[in-house]
């Protein structure tokens, strides 16, 4: 055992050396001569208890931690110091809670140690770093009765801890009642509402730390992007930018990434970049935020191709990078590059973070491959609020609707608190089905419960759900009664089921409506020209072209595109231009006469234009998804999965010409249009007929 005495036991200039010797040795972090060093003094004398600090504050610089465990619970004399020591030690390493566990020995009287002003901020900063609120506030009480209150770094510490655990209201009492915080009191709070998202507050304490405080830190900086971020406020994100720029101050890492982040959040990808390209020394902090600034303004291609970029360089992407990248492959639905990057993060080992496995959920499910997705989040060592959301939506996308239930009763089997993105997933899930009562529970009871209010997606999943079962009376009445900001959207959902059902007589109703809120809503004189075209009524879908043509409304064009080995194929419909058309227009024909074999009838009555039925024939034969599926199978391996992205909602025709597809190629199509998900296999696409 170690053994300590009092320094007159020791010569003078001896202990002063090895205090000057261990101190050197904690700074250069040398183990190895230290751990020889230590040997040394246990031979030639006895230590006392400042030597033994220091030779605590050596093993924690060396992370060494389990050797400083074994000298502190060693020492026969500990003092405050030695306490403080090993819980920054353990605090540093990132083990706070092992932190807490010495700073609870103290408080519980195992340790005969006095608490000071020091200790309680390590403790305070170890409540703060995994959320522990009910010890922080044990720890503020001692604080009181201890009267430490007064010093500004417990203070700070309290600040940082309440922020930290979410309680705002508790660091306003704090930071309300004293006159004399510093720039680290104001960094706290403001971050604090920031990450709850009380951006009114946030303002209120900027608005107070721009009177009393000068002079700012990079801390400070990073915190008032954020706000100019969170708040979209270019304006002041541009002078903000502007005074680092003045002030001389160097570009940390932090406070680039706060500018670009700054600048992607108000839409400016452009000074993003120009920020970004005229760094001297750009990082992977720097990297990714630049290509985050991309993705979230839509420029995948872009955040991509400085992802390429940046391996050129020899830079290691991090988590957040390969999440950022796979988002980007989502945004583009490009699978064989989300495969790439997939097998990429799991070769340099970032694969088993939870920000890639969430990011390989959403690539996963938004370009076509639910299989993967499932077989992700199955994989997964931990899932968090996040990886459920992901996976349960995805389901309700695909119109797999009892596999998003059943995960979200393991989802509560495990004790994890839905949100308000989980309900807009399991309120699809029950419009698919069809449980109109479940639906109605889920909103009226069970989303109150959780102190949830019900949005307007929710809402608009309840008319889809009405609707669904064919109760559209009671939809529109829904909407009439109930109190939110309907947007054309939740209309729209009303007006194709009345298309659907033939209910024409409340379809023109509810178009006519649809367009007093939007009149340049395209799809809604769409929707409209087919009901009268239904109906033969030519002279309604004449009267509709021209309103069209006198407001200037033009339809948009179908478009689908395939992706086949590295390139993007893109159809239109009726398309005459891609170089290997004619094949693809034979292989066209051959396929709708195998269908035709097949019970397949062109649906004519979905053609708008007022010509001879051969000819409607001849317009249904060049959409463009057909084309698209056309050349995949010209062109890719038997067998293989076909991917197809649409950016209108896939006709009536097509959906039951690809359902006959999948059969006379056996096949797995899949097929994302405007509204979901379609998983077409032996003549069964998931969406049930309903989309």
């Amino acid at each position: 055992m170690h053994t300590a005495t009092s320094p007159l036991r020791q010569p003078l200039a001896s202990r002063q050396t090895h205090l000057h010797i261990l101190k050197a040795l904690a700074e250069s972090k040398d183990f190895a001569s230290g751990k020889a060093f230590h040997a040394r003094l246990l031979k030639i004398s006895r230590f006392d208890v400042i030597q033994a600090n220091h030779l605590i504050q050596f093993y924690c610089r060396c992370d060494r931690l389990i050797d400083a465990r074994q000298l502190f619970d060693e020492m026969p004399e500990r003092n405050v110091v030695s306490c403080n020591l090993l819980m920054a030690g353990y605090l540093h390493a990132g083990f706070p809670g092992h932190a807490l566990s010495v700073f609870k020995l103290m408080d519980l009287g195992e340790l005969s140690v006095h608490l000071n002003e020091y200790i309680f901020t390590t403790a305070l900063a170890s409540c703060a770093s995994i959320s522990a609120l009910e010890e922080g506030q044990q720890c503020h009480a001692c604080v009181l009765k201890f009267g430490l209150i007064s010093h500004s770094y417990v203070r700070n510490a309290l600040l940082h801890m309440y922020a930290k655990c979410s309680d705002m209201k508790g660091a306003l009492g704090i930071f309300e009642s004293g006159s004399d915080f510093d720039i680290y009191s104001f960094n706290s709070m403001i971050n604090g509402f920031l990450d709850n998202g009380q951006l009114i507050e946030a303002k209120s304490i900027l608005s107070r730390m721009l009177m009393e405080i000068a002079q700012w830190d990079h801390v400070s900086y990073v915190a008032v992007l954020g706000f100019c971020a969170a708040s979209k406020d270019l304006d002041f994100g541009e002078q903000t930018h502007g005074q680092i720029l003045r002030r001389g101050m160097e570009y940390s890492d932090f406070v680039c990434s706060a500018i670009v982040d700054m600048y992607g959040k108000c839409s400016d990808v452009q000074n993003a970049l120009l920020v970004f390209h005229g760094l001297p020394n750009k990082n992977v902090v720097s990297w990714t935020a630049v290509m985050a600034a991309c993705a979230q303004n839509g420029c995948f291609e872009e955040a991509l191709k400085l992802f390429m970029q940046m391996a050129a360089d020899g830079l290691q992407p991090n988590e957040m990078t390969y999440a950022v990248a796979l988002n980007s492959c989502a945004g583009l639905s490009t699978l064989r590059n989300g495969d790439a990057l997939n097998g990429h993060s799991e070769k340099t080992g970032f694969k088993a973070h939870l920000s890639v496995g969430n990011a390989l959920i959403n690539m996963y499910a938004k370009s076509g491959s639910i299989g993967d997705a499932t077989k992700t989040f199955a994989s997964m060592i931990n899932q968090d609020i996040i990886s459920w959301n992901s996976i349960i939506n995805a389901y309700s996308h695909y119109g797999f609707a009892k596999e998003a239930l059943e995960t979200f009763h393991n989802m509560l089997e495990g004790k994890e608190v839905p949100t308000y993105v989980t309900l807009i997933g399991v309120l699809s899930a029950c419009a698919h089905l069809g449980l109109v009562d479940e639906g109605f529970y889920y909103v009226n009871h069970f989303m109150r419960d959780l102190g949830i209010v019900p949005g307007k997606e929710h809402y608009t999943c309840m008319v889809g759900l009405l609707c669904r079962v064919g109760m559209l009376d009671e939809a529109e009445r829904f909407m009439r009664d109930t109190c939110t900001e309907w947007d054309v959207v939740a209309w729209r959902i009303l007006l194709s089921a009345c298309q659907v059902s033939g209910n024409h007589g409340l379809g023109y109703k509810i178009a006519e409506h649809i367009l007093q809120l939007d009149p340049s809503d395209v799809g809604t004189y769409i929707s409209l020209s087919n009901m009268y075209s239904k109906a033969r009524r030519w002279d309604g879908v004449v009267k509709i072209r021209k309103l069209m043509r006198e407001r200037g409304i033009k339809k948009e064009p179908g478009v689908s595109w395939i992706q086949v080995g590295n390139k993007t194929h893109v159809f239109v419909s009726e398309d005459k231009e891609h170089p290997w058309m004619s094949q693809i227009t034979k292989k066209v024909a051959e396929l709708i006469d195998e269908i035709k074999l097949i019970g397949y009838v062109p649906n004519i009555a979905s053609v708008l234009h007022d010509v001879e039925d051969e000819q409607k024939e001849e317009y249904l034969r060049y959409h463009s998804e057909k084309l698209a599926i056309a050349f995949a199978l010209i062109r890719m391996p038997p067998g293989a999965v076909i991917y197809v992205m649409k950016n209108l909602r896939m006709c009536d025709d097509c959906h039951v010409a690809v359902k006959l597809i999948s059969i006379v190629t056996n096949r797995k199509i899949v097929v994302r249009d405007a509204n979901r998900f379609h998983c077409f296999e032996s003549g069964l696409c998931s969406c049930d007929d309903y989309w």
